[in-house]
């Protein structure tokens, strides 16, 4: 990804259909300030193109909540957002416990710039605000949505326009996207073609799944026929948590299939479950939770730098209040 030109794209976006002289009196600058910015010859920090968004009309607090979809403390909290600081939070809170070298390889720059941008101790400039959140999150496109129209962004039109066909594959036939994961498999690559019911028995599913997800992933340009086999046209981290209601649906299904693996593993397939029932204080339980968020931002981080793939996994987490607040 050109995070250059992305960061030159949104801040067109941003300014919308006004003029880049009205643009910049909104903003506080010289007009050739935003022409430079949309040039990509230059670039505002983060914090100052989140001020530039927000003096545009756009709820940049909303925006942020939107992205986070279960916000933590920190940020419903803040009484100042757009500022330095909140950058630096954001960018912390989103690496989990992802290392700082591993962050800085990932987002092939110096680990001392990466860690003053944590701290605080110095403000990354948008390109390099991008870059970092889509290596900690790998949910860069969807950051982008919260604020703008990705649609309207020629550098990540076309990609945008993928995930929304993955997101509704996802929503609409959820094995589709096992199949998907199932085709960077290191022994599905190896074979000299594409056997019929080949991917279905790896993942231990019907034949008639597979068919119906190859034909759902080509028909949505996930995939193409190479005249060999099937190879992903581009695999994306998808989040399903858009429709609120359609992301219900989703995790009890994923949620049902782990059980229903769990009722039938055996040696081939390994699987493992844990479960803890306790009673805990109102504010320890939202410590649990968000230590289940970093849990899982950081398994995310793992799978993204993952290689060769091997074996395709399902992991489901749920954390459920059994009593009501005011049972006595």
């Amino acid at each position: 990804m050109d995070y250059e030109r992305v960061a030159a794209d949104m801040m067109r976006a941003v300014r919308g259909t006004r003029s880049q002289e009205a643009f910049a009196r909104r903003v506080g600058c010289r007009a050739n300030a935003i022409y430079t910015w949309e040039a990509a010859r230059s670039f505002p920090t983060a914090a100052r193109a989140l001020r530039a968004a927000e003096r545009a009309g756009i709820d940049v607090e909303a925006s942020l909540l939107r992205f986070y979809a279960r916000p933590p403390e920190w940020l419903t909290a803040n009484k100042k957002l757009i500022a330095p600081s909140t950058v630096a939070r954001l960018l912390d809170d989103l690496r989990g416990k992802t290392s700082i070298v591993a962050l800085a390889q990932a987002t092939e720059r110096s680990r001392f710039a990466v860690a003053r941008w944590l701290k605080g101790d110095a403000e990354p400039r948008l390109p390099d605000f991008l870059r970092v959140i889509e290596a900690s999150s790998l949910r860069l496109l969807d950051f982008i949505a919260c604020f703008v129209d990705p649609s309207t962004m020629p550098s990540v039109r076309d990609a945008y326009r993928d995930l929304e066909a993955t997101r509704r594959a996802a929503y609409e036939a959820p094995f589709s996207h096992a199949f998907l994961r199932a085709l960077e498999l290191e022994s599905y690559r190896a074979r000299a073609a594409h056997e019929p019911g080949w991917l279905a028995r790896a993942l231990g599913l019907a034949r008639e799944d597979e068919e119906a997800s190859l034909a759902l992933l080509l028909h949505s340009g996930q995939v193409v026929w190479d005249g060999q086999r099937y190879v992903p046209a581009r695999v994306m981290t998808v989040d399903t948590r858009r429709d609120r209601e359609a992301a219900r649906r989703l995790r009890l299904f994923w949620s049902r299939t782990a059980v229903e693996r769990l009722e039938h593993a055996d040696q081939d397939r390994e699987a493992s479950s844990a479960y803890n029932l306790f009673g805990v204080s109102h504010e320890d339980l939202k410590r649990i939770r968000e230590l289940q968020r970093a849990y899982f931002r950081e398994m995310r981080a793992i799978v993204a730098q993952s290689q060769p793939v091997e074996t395709i996994a399902l992991a489901t987490f749920q954390l459920v209040q059994l009593s009501g607040d005011d049972a006595s």
